[in-house]
């Protein structure tokens, strides 16, 4: 699933395009993706001019000038294109094309069907389901060392797990949970509430550390991230641990070697001699 690198690399790649232009017409190609869509969305966003491009943890979001919120996911497969070329052919996953003034296309394309697409009034964007759970993400100025630390306070469940936690963290996911755990050498096995004010500084360092160098690559293309070029990202290819079972652990002087283990289902990958 994009994580907030991959959301990112989407707004800025939508930004220059969409920003101070107007919706001249919306296709929409079937009745829903993760949710439907909202009856009237097709009325709702034709005509209107995109006055801004915002991103909350793993959510896109577009501001119109009817001061309405577009909120989007990606979901698992979902991508945004930009199109130079007006009405060119349709790809069999292309469930949403916003044709902007210019004739520039848009198009979501989600293979999977697990994005989103709706609309909200900006008044309830704080109170929206979807938006209202979010903690603040470790790009964001609010997130601080302390905070992060009051967060983890009294859990009893294990530190990769509450960076997965959208309540506790917003926009990580599996991906740079292990990075951000490696490079602050911090099992993903001990328990939240005892990571201790010296190692909670490391981790929140290490989480912005990760995903801005992420950002700047691109994002991570193992599946189906794209730019919104179609380009891939390529943070992969930066990886210190994830997906990188047996290979010699990259920490100067360590000598362990990267394992994978399994936790509530998901590969968690790290180095058993320098995480504590």
């Amino acid at each position: 699933m994009p994580e907030l690198p991959e959301v990112e690399t989407v707004r800025r790649g939508l930004e220059p395009v969409l920003r101070g232009q107007r919706i001249a017409r919306v296709e929409v190609r079937r009745p829903d993706l993760r949710i439907p869509f909202p009856p009237d969305f097709t009325s709702r966003l034709a005509g209107r001019r995109v006055t801004g491009l915002r991103r909350r943890a793993k959510y896109l979001l577009v501001d119109l000038d009817d001061g309405e919120v577009m909120i989007c996911h990606l979901g698992m497969s979902g991508h945004f294109l930009v199109r130079r070329l007006a009405n060119s052919l349709p790809g069999s996953h292309d469930h949403v094309v916003l044709t902007l003034e210019d004739g520039t296309e848009i198009v979501f394309n989600d293979q999977r069907r697990f994005g989103l697409m709706t609309l909200v009034a900006g008044t309830g964007e704080a109170d929206h389901p979807l938006l209202r759970h979010l903690a603040p993400d470790p790009l964001d100025n609010s997130f601080t060392s302390d905070a992060f630390l009051a967060r983890l306070a009294g859990r009893r469940t294990p530190v990769k797990a509450a960076l997965l936690n959208q309540g506790i963290v917003g926009g990580v996911g599996n991906i740079y949970a292990s990075e951000a755990l490696h490079q602050a050498r911090i099992s993903p096995r001990r328990l939240a509430a005892h990571v201790g004010p010296g190692r909670a500084a490391a981790l929140a360092g290490a989480l912005g550390d990760v995903l801005r160098r992420a950002i700047a690559a691109g994002g991570a293309s193992l599946r189906d991230h794209v730019q919104t070029s179609g380009e891939p990202g390529y943070f992969q290819h930066d990886f210190r641990v994830y997906g990188r079972e047996n290979a010699p652990c990259p920490n100067a002087g360590c000598g362990g070697t990267i394992r994978r283990i399994v936790q509530s289902g998901r590969s968690t990958y790290l180095c058993g001699r320098c995480q504590r």
